[in-house]
């Protein structure tokens, strides 16, 4: 008679997976406890948002502070506006890093790898210290209190990760696919947007999702850039509406912060598969 032999590998592996599971929820808590608080805050009365004894709940909650907001007049105006910006930087900047990142990959040139160590040196400068030579930049070129002026910037700085991401998605794309294509009769033009194009998708989808992030919530350039005309504003403008030093309505503050972080969710719901997929690399040989 065979008695089934004992599975003493997963016996012994279990406790590390259980551990793992744990620090995994850890973080995971830990990460999503400041968006808790921050729609918390915003559904909290004005008494419980000012007590000095704070809980991490509410018994009546309340939508008084989602009011203030949309009652604002300007409201939709720099919802709209963050919404052109950062729509239009993802589009530039996915279509420029694909091309860029195709001619790097697939063609040999004189200065290529300057070129793509450029880019990694241009991920190392801290984006405070080019602020303000950004704003004389800007300045003289008469963009200053335009929405271009938010939004070549951000271009600019999304370029130099996008190319080096996509750069690995477009070399992993088998050359005698290309060559293939051109057998069967197809110009540069069709295989770069009808079959290079869809395979490094997924990189595109995970550069874009941080181009969008960094456009939408950004404050430091809207706020050096966009001097006097408020109809130019974006949405992290609105919220010093609500923030004033000596009577902050952190119930406004933070249901601004809630409204501003619903695209971002629906952004991220709409993309996560090609996300993941991308942040893994999908294409292989």
């Amino acid at each position: 008679m065979n008695l089934p032999r004992p599975l003493s590998g997963g016996l012994v592996r279990h406790p590390w997976r259980t551990a793992a599971d744990a620090c995994a929820l850890l973080v995971a808590a830990v990460v999503a406890f400041p968006l808790y608080w921050m729609v918390l805050g915003a559904f909290k009365p004005a008494g419980e948002i000012e007590s000095s004894e704070p809980r991490p709940w509410t018994l009546s909650p309340s939508l008084d502070s989602f009011r203030r907001v949309f009652q604002q007049q300007e409201f939709g105006r720099y919802f709209f506006n963050s919404l052109v910006v950062a729509v239009t930087v993802v589009i530039a900047s996915a279509v420029i890093a694909f091309l860029a990142a195709t001619a790097v990959t697939r063609f040999r040139f004189r200065f290529r790898t300057t070129l793509l160590i450029m880019f990694l040196v241009a991920q190392m400068v801290p984006v405070e210290a080019l602020t303000i030579p950004l704003f004389f930049l800007m300045r003289d070129f008469g963009q200053l209190n335009t929405l271009g002026a938010l939004i070549l910037p951000h271009i600019a700085f999304s370029l130099p990760f996008a190319i080096w991401m996509l750069r690995g998605f477009v070399k992993a794309v088998p050359e005698a696919l290309e060559e293939a294509a051109y057998l069967d009769g197809a110009s540069r033009a069709r295989f770069l947007w009808q079959i290079l194009f869809p395979l490094v998708l997924p990189g595109l989808v995970a550069t874009s999702v941080f181009s969008f992030i960094s456009a939408w919530n950004d404050f430091l350039f809207a706020k050096s850039f966009i001097i006097s005309d408020t109809s130019r504003s974006t949405l992290p403008m609105a919220l010093l509406v609500f923030y004033k030093p000596d009577d902050p309505d952190w119930g406004g503050v933070m249901a601004g912060s809630t409204v501003m972080t619903i695209p971002v969710l629906i952004f991220f719901v709409l993309v996560q598969r090609r996300l993941v997929s991308g942040l893994g690399g999908a294409v292989k040989d």
